[in-house]
């Protein structure tokens, strides 16, 4: 992947910073399954391979210029060598196979429904079943980071750049901001619906920014914009992940054990799932 100049070099520094690209330069292209994944189709989840591509990416996180509320940088992303990705989000029986090999920490509730994706589960709870898959099947399966997730989604990723508002006053900012995401947002039902509920995007990828939001790689980052148009990251905090549906947020890593630690104890959302990304050899 790399970034065109389209911005100062420090707002691409900021927008690489920002997203947390992940992405090796050396990984190799998904042009064929993995043999190894091949035995054991049990397991191994419906994948899409998306071409490579171009796309216009703005920077997840919070950015400020002069102490005020800022839009993010924007810059031209391309995925040199494409992106497998599961055509639709795990689902609830998926993620209780994990659970019943004593690799993943079981749910509350039911977990038996075999076409609803699987929710209330944690960043951690999403890692452990990537690398549970990965093991189960010889393939390497991890979370995207939220550029691989916006250029899955293609036309179903939602900007979220700031209203034009007064940029001197950061409350009216704030609540215009809010004001866009609540005309944008659909009536969602609360329960997660039936797997495909949602339809296919121009990719083949289900339920994108459907009623269950989703668990990104990336990490929540704070950043100034200086005067000079460099980038200053503020904060970089990987107990906060940038989570992608109707729109995005960002969402601490919860600790359903309370003995251990951390600022957010208890259940996460329920209506937080995931979905992986593929490696090849």
């Amino acid at each position: 992947m790399r970034f065109t100049r389209k911005v100062k070099t420090g707002l691409v520094a900021a927008v690489v910073l920002a997203a947390l690209l992940a992405i090796s330069a050396n990984r190799a292209s998904p042009a064929s399954e993995s043999t190894a994944a091949g035995a054991h189709r049990g397991l191994a989840p419906d994948i899409i391979v998306i071409a490579p591509g171009a796309m216009t990416y703005r920077a997840a996180g919070d950015f400020s210029r002069a102490g005020l509320p800022a839009n993010a940088p924007v810059a031209t992303v391309r995925i040199d060598r494409g992106l497998a990705i599961m055509k639709r989000q795990v689902s609830a029986v998926e993620y209780q196979s994990c659970a019943d090999a004593g690799a993943c920490l079981p749910l509350a509730g039911s977990l038996t429904a075999p076409d609803r994706p699987v929710v209330g589960v944690s960043w951690r709870d999403a890692d452990a079943y990537a690398t549970w898959l990965s093991g189960a099947t010889g393939a390497r399966f991890r979370l995207p980071t939220d550029v691989e997730w916006a250029f899955a989604a293609g036309s179903r990723f939602r900007d979220d750049a700031l209203p034009d508002s007064d940029a001197t006053n950061p409350a009216r900012r704030w609540l215009a901001r809010y004001a866009a995401q609540s005309e944008q947002t659909r009536p969602i039902e609360p329960e997660p619906q039936p797997i495909g509920t949602f339809g296919a995007n121009e990719h083949g990828v289900l339920d994108l920014a459907g009623n269950v939001w989703e668990w990104t790689d990336s990490c929540f980052v704070r950043a100034a914009i200086e005067a000079s148009g460099d980038v200053r990251a503020t904060l970089v905090n990987c107990g906060v992940r940038v989570v992608e549906g109707a729109h995005r947020v960002y969402v601490s890593d919860f600790i359903r054990d309370a003995r251990a630690g951390g600022c957010a104890v208890g259940p996460p959302p329920s209506n937080l799932g995931f979905r992986l990304v593929r490696d090849y050899d």
